[in-house]
């Protein structure tokens, strides 16, 4: 599913990642771990293709595809279909209802809107939202407003959900219903899922916990 083989990243003459190597399989919810500055988000932004690796020599394959040779258009029409993101702040946009932030990146594919409707009210009702699809972010609370996030990161069926932090900025009993919602998710639709996060209850019911250190993996023990 995902490999990374040597990766590097540089900000100047700040090296923050020191030769990350990795592996994630199909179905696998793998979190990371570490101190903040420990290169987590930096490692995060590369696996999901926000940001490049520093070292030509590096690689990242996903889905067998070796994603440095793609040019910027290829790469992220790639994103669009294959990856789905959740951040600690929603970033739901305001105008819109919570039906119509979770279209969007459907729409950005070029998918019907009809269809596109019909997906993401199947969505949202699964994520127990049937009763707030036409309520817009501000007439949400917190816990509602990330699951219409989690519902935007799964419109277009992704392979892979980069997650940041992504109960950081909740109460602690949405938290747990976000970390349950995850597993289901997994077990419902076989999505694989890498979780940055400073929660460490839901970073020990990952399937393997990742731990950087200064740049670097740790180690990766079972959940």
């Amino acid at each position: 599913m995902i490999k990374a083989v040597n990766i590097h990243k540089r900000f100047g003459d700040l090296e923050v990642l020191k030769g990350v190597s990795l592996h994630i399989n199909k179905g696998e919810i793998v979190s990371v771990v570490g101190a903040s500055g420990a290169g987590k988000t930096t490692l995060l932004q590369i696996l999901g293709t926000l940001d490049l690796m520093s070292n030509p020599d590096g690689k990242l394959l996903i889905n067998d595809m070796e994603i440095s040779g793609l040019s910027a258009r290829k790469l992220a029409r790639f994103r669009n279909k294959h990856i789905g993101f959740i951040f600690q702040f929603h970033q739901l946009l305001p105008e819109f209802t919570a039906l119509e932030n979770v279209c969007i990146p459907a729409f950005i594919a070029g998918k019907p809107r009809k269809e596109t409707e019909a997906r993401a009210a199947e969505l949202l009702d699964f994520l127990n939202l049937s009763h707030r699809h036409d309520h817009k972010p501000k007439a949400l609370s917190g816990g509602e407003q990330q699951r219409v996030a989690v519902a935007r990161a799964l419109v277009n069926n992704p392979d892979i959900i980069f997650a940041d932090e992504p109960s950081g900025n909740l109460d602690s009993e949405s938290a747990e219903s976000l970390h349950q919602l995850f597993f289901r998710l997994r077990d419902e639709f076989r999505q694989t899922f890498v979780i940055v996060t400073h929660n460490e209850e839901l970073a020990d019911m990952a399937d393997r916990k990742l731990v950087m250190v200064d740049g670097n993996i740790l180690d990766g023990e079972m959940g």
